[in-house]
């Protein structure tokens, strides 16, 4: 399955590529967003669900006619959070949240356009979870966890004015041990 997603995002890229017509360059160079969304976690101990925000920073190369290349880090938190009681015994809590996401992405797309950039994503994500167990006496045990990992996506960024766009986002990410991630991600910012 891991790579069916590869080369259908490969495709989409691919395909949009063939498609362009316009004879407009594809802006490049720097940038920087806010971001945020939904944010869902899916491992082995259950599902949780929360709110993803953070920034991100960028910068895109014109790589041909309408074609562009990018690469961007982002530093992400989510409000995901899931507690069971009873998780070992009665009177117990168990909580595990999700705390700050890293990635390091390389992008590359279409201008399908002027200021309308279709693109595909991929690259290395690092995420933090964090537990904590409260036992029936009130005492607390904390621990965390970094999981490093894989991401693909798609998304669609357009200008909004003189230096300013906007973006829509679908993120997937892979962890391993049955640990991954799916983000729907809305974005502003400032291109310089």
């Amino acid at each position: 399955m891991k790579t069916n997603t590869i080369s259908l995002m490969t495709g989409l890229a691919l395909a949009g590529i063939a498609a362009v017509t316009s004879t407009s360059a594809a802006a490049s160079g720097p940038r920087i967003e806010a971001h945020g969304g939904w944010d869902r976690l899916n491992g082995a101990d259950g599902r949780d669900s929360g709110v993803l925000y953070g920034i991100g920073l960028g910068y895109d190369f014109d790589i041909a006619k309408n074609v562009f290349a990018g690469v961007e880090a982002n530093a992400d938190f989510s409000t995901a959070k899931e507690c069971e009681s009873g998780a070992i015994v009665a009177g117990d809590e168990l909580c595990v949240k999700a705390s700050r996401d890293l990635s390091l992405i390389a992008r590359a797309g279409v201008e399908v356009a002027p200021g309308s950039k279709l693109y595909a994503l991929g690259g290395w994500t690092n995420a933090r979870v964090r537990a904590t167990y409260t036992a029936p006496d009130g005492e607390v045990t904390r621990e965390g966890q970094n999981l490093d990992g894989w991401r693909v996506g798609a998304g669609f960024q357009q200008a909004i004015g003189q230096g300013l766009h906007a973006k829509l986002e679908y993120r997937y990410s892979d962890y391993g041990d049955d640990d991954t991630r799916h983000q729907v991600v809305a974005g502003f910012g400032l291109t310089f």
